[in-house]
């Protein structure tokens, strides 16, 4: 069993069913419930994926995912509390990390997972207190 992260991609990826990503994320979904991974996400993840049904004035949207993410048993959602915060301050000394992955690295962190996936190339493989493994959807190892 393993601690896995995903980045608001992997979850926009799924629930907007991408074209390109969602037959990939559904496999990776498919293989960690097989064993028996625990899945997180961080609070901003939420905000993220609410963007465009708020756009769209789509409430059904809106109030689905909001179902889905407060009574979900499928996904422990990670607040950006003081401990995620402190994460935060060490990771942003990196600037070549945004603050919208800073967040998400450091709810990641301060909820010790063993994996963070995002499609982001760009943390493939940064090294982050609080996080073993940092990869790309692509690399993922599950």
């Amino acid at each position: 069993m393993r601690r896995v992260f995903w980045d608001s991609n992997l979850f926009i990826y799924l629930f907007e069913e991408n074209p390109r990503f969602v037959e990939v994320v559904r496999a990776l979904r498919i293989r960690m419930a097989a064993r028996g991974d625990v899945l997180y996400t961080g609070a901003l993840t939420v905000g993220e994926i609410l963007v465009k049904p708020f756009q769209e004035g789509d409430l059904r949207m809106v109030e689905r995912y909001r179902t889905f993410f407060r009574n979900s048993s499928a996904v422990t959602v990670m607040p950006m509390d003081v401990v995620a915060a402190e994460h935060y301050a060490a990771i942003r000394a990196d600037r070549g990390i945004s603050h919208a992955d800073a967040m998400q690295l450091a709810c990641a962190a301060s909820a010790n997972v063993d994996l963070f996936i995002t499609n982001d190339e760009r943390l493939h493989g940064k090294e982050i207190d609080g996080i073993k493994f940092v990869t790309s959807l692509s690399r993922s190892p599950l």
